[in-house]
């Protein structure tokens, strides 16, 4: 079911990426009203699939050719293919192709790895800042965060923490 107001949708974010659920909303309830407001939200691709099943269902409707006035363009679908990959999960990256460095050496990203994730997701991630800042400041808080409530070691989340000069690590 869909959220009924931007003030629910947000108490289901919540919930949902919140373990154990928030405001007294099970973690489960929130992962299926977000999904739901995806589904609302919809974009490219859902447009389509839409499309294709009121057709099967019988509806006169038919799919444009490429090229004709309001069919997508191929820029559009570039731009929608981005958003779709990072609902699998995003890309993939590995130490041993160079993307990410070993724990041993801190954990992270290399300059590869930030290409090829900024490249296929149209994000805009930024090498370390371990001098200071308040991305330090912020990736800090986040990280010791993710070590505080992790359910194991959290190696590579430690490593970061290092890599970064934050205090205490």
């Amino acid at each position: 079911m869909p959220s009924k107001s931007p003030a629910q949708h947000r108490l289901m974010q919540a919930a949902a990426h919140t373990k154990g659920g928030f405001g007294g909303v099970p973690q489960k309830v929130g992962k299926e009203f977000v999904k739901a407001d995806k589904m609302k939200e919809g974009g490219l691709y859902a447009n389509i699939h839409a499309k294709q099943e009121r057709i099967a269902h019988g509806s006169k409707e038919r799919m444009r050719k490429p090229g004709s006035k309001g069919a997508p363009t191929a820029e559009a679908f570039r731009e929608s293919a981005k958003t779709a990959k990072m609902k699998e999960g995003g890309p993939s990256l590995a130490v041993g192709r160079g993307e990410k460095l070993p724990v041993s050496k801190g954990a992270g990203l290399t300059e590869k790895g930030r290409a090829k994730y900024n490249r296929e997701t149209g994000s805009h991630l930024k090498a370390p800042q371990p001098q200071g800042g308040a991305r330090k400041d912020s990736f800090c808080a986040r990280m010791s965060g993710v070590v505080e409530h992790s359910k194991g070691d959290a190696p590579r989340a430690k490593a970061s923490l290092k890599r970064w000069d934050c205090p205490g690590w």
